[in-house]
This record gives structure tokens, C-alpha cells and sequence, in this order.
């Protein structure tokens, strides 16, 4: 009986071990390299008090003229995200949120977002928030 439980014991440790060892080389994400790549384009039409039909963002408060860069002015948005670079593309997600300049220089603007996806290729949510770099003409979030 002794032999049995003996047995019983070393093949246990013998399970365990094999599944801490298989555990430990299960791959791990890389930092450097997202596990999704999305190309998405972002189109913002803000209300000027003629476009009601195709505004998609409103000021909510009015650049304070201290500065030539609409230092002081907010944004609140519900834009369209499509695949490609084309307003009348079927969208892909909304983004929903809002911007404001903080600096009294051209690259100054603070970005708040969340990207609203329902499609049947995506589903959830992806909240953006920090500096918005302006005067880049294209923007790489990582």
C-alpha cells in the first residue's frame, strides 16, 4: 500500500512540474508590438451655424482671444471613424467625447475620447485621452 501512495505521490509532482513548466513558455505579449493594428480615420465637422445637416462637433466654449490659437476653446464631438479617408464611408465606430486648446501656441490641445465600436468585425470600446499633436499630419497611438 505504502508503494502505491508513494507512486501516487511522485506522479502528481510529476503533473504539477509539467504544468508549471508548460505554463512558463506560453507566449507572452511584446510591448513593442501590438497584438491588433487598426487604421482608422477620424473626421470632425465642427457647427459653424449654416451646416446643421453635417456637423458632427460644437463648441461648448468659445476661445478666449488671449491668444491667435483659440487658447481656451472647447470641443464636445459624436464623429464618425471609417476605414478610409472618405466622410461617406460606411462607419466603422463613433468617437465621443471632447478636445480643448491649452496653450497659448499652435500645438496646444488636450484630446478626451472614446471610440464606440458596433460593427460586426468589432465590438467594445477604446478610450483615448492625452496631448493631441496638432501640427502632425498623422497621428500613432501606441
Amino acid at each position: 500500500m505504502r508503494n502505491v501512495v508513494r507512486l501516487s505521490w511522485y506522479f502528481l509532482l510529476v503533473f504539477l512540474a509539467c504544468n508549471y513548466i508548460l505554463a512558463a513558455k506560453k507566449k507572452s505579449l511584446n510591448r513593442d508590438q501590438p497584438c491588433k493594428r487598426m487604421v482608422l480615420y477620424y473626421h470632425d465637422i465642427l457647427f459653424n451655424g449654416s451646416n446643421l445637416a453635417n456637423a458632427t462637433s460644437v463648441a461648448t466654449a468659445n476661445d478666449t482671444k488671449i491668444s491667435a490659437y483659440k487658447f481656451g476653446k472647447m470641443v464636445t464631438f459624436d464623429d464618425p471613424i471609417t476605414k478610409d479617408n472618405h466622410l461617406l464611408s460606411p462607419p466603422v465606430a463613433r468617437a465621443q467625447g471632447l478636445y480643448f486648446y491649452d496653450r497659448k501656441n499652435p500645438s496646444g490641445s488636450w484630446f478626451a475620447g472614446t471610440l464606440v465600436f458596433n460593427s460586426t468585425e468589432n465590438k467594445g470600446t477604446l478610450t483615448i485621452m492625452g496631448p493631441d499633436p496638432l501640427l502632425e499630419g498623422t497621428r500613432i497611438s501606441r
